[in-house]
């Protein structure tokens, strides 16, 4: 049988300002955070030094920095806030429409723009208290996301970034390539030539952040020509417009990307792999019935995306 009694005697709030502390990295920062005095907060700091016998923070020149025991429990601390948060948000009846919950989701820009907007119109619809966060992710909470996905709901991210965990198939897309419509070289469909010559406008260009067709043409033996690196697939169209360069977008992106004006869709002269957009999740939300609400929520946007990607095809 568990031996509860020394979290009988802990104060739950020494948890969040544990949290505060180990993320700030200063006491003045995480007292701010929190709405705190530093006083107070320095009182918490005090009583967490002799729980733990270390310092937590430790003084080096005129900044601090976690003890090697601080960073050790960093990460199981955040969990457990987040853990707690959640049991005490639960509710033995739920009904959306009478739920205040936040969830909070991981993805690109493309991603917010394709499933996020129709999600968010559909929650609306349906309820008036729900709501969502969304956030951009970038290389690292991607490689983390394990970890991240702990506290965050969900990840929304192609197949091939993140394995061993729960998730939904949402839509598919297909890739074209952007260029300018003054770009006489280039017709209406590159060539093997075109790719190993024009410069190139890349979204994401790293071992772990990278896009499947660009990782296709350097399958086919040939390494573009990168002259631009942007992590946003939104913005990317910009950097061709009144240029030579390419770039690669995503089906479901082509209406934006026309509606800039000046800009030509062409074909790829390979057969580019189709992108599996999926939602992603840890598998400590799988019994939840809010996330369970959520990720139903997600997979009928993704019938309308998927929907929406095919008229326009």
């Amino acid at each position: 049988m568990a031996d509860y009694t020394l979290l009988s005697r802990l104060d739950l709030n020494l948890l969040v300002a544990l949290d505060a502390l180990l993320t700030e990295r200063s006491v003045t920062r995480a007292a701010d955070r929190l709405h705190l005095s530093q006083p107070a907060l320095s009182a918490s700091l005090a009583r967490l030094r002799t729980h733990f016998d270390d310092q937590i923070l430790a003084r080096r020149g005129n900044s601090y920095e976690l003890t090697p025991f601080a960073l050790r429990i960093s990460e199981h601390t955040a969990t457990a806030l987040e853990a707690a948060r959640r049991v005490f948000e639960s509710q033995a009846t739920w009904s959306p429409t009478q739920s205040t919950r936040e969830f909070s989701v991981y993805g690109s820009d493309y991603g917010f723009a394709t499933i996020g907007t129709v999600v968010s119109r559909l929650a609306s619809e349906r309820t008036e208290g729900v709501h969502f966060r969304f956030m951009l992710h970038n290389p690292v909470v991607v490689e983390d996301a394990a970890n991240r996905l702990r506290s965050a709901d969900a990840m929304i991210l192609p197949h091939g970034f993140v394995t061993d965990m729960p998730y939904a198939d949402l839509w598919h897309d297909d890739w074209h390539a952007v260029v300018d419509e003054s770009n006489s070289a280039v017709g209406d469909e590159l060539s093997m030539s075109d790719l190993a010559s024009l410069p190139f406008v890349l979204t994401y260009a790293s071992r772990s952040a990278f896009t499947s067709a660009a990782r296709q043409i350097q399958q086919l033996g040939i390494e573009p020509k990168i002259d631009v690196v942007v992590e946003s697939f939104l913005s990317m169209p910009y950097f061709v417009l009144g240029s030579d360069r390419v770039g690669l977008i995503q089906g479901a992106l082509v209406p934006l990307a026309q509606s800039l004006g000046g800009l030509r869709i062409v074909g790829l002269p390979f057969a580019a792999t189709p992108i599996t957009n999926a939602l992603w999740w840890h598998p400590v939300h799988s019994s939840d019935p809010e996330h369970a609400w959520m990720r139903a929520l997600f997979t009928e946007a993704g019938r309308i995306v998927e929907e929406t990607v095919h008229r326009a095809s």
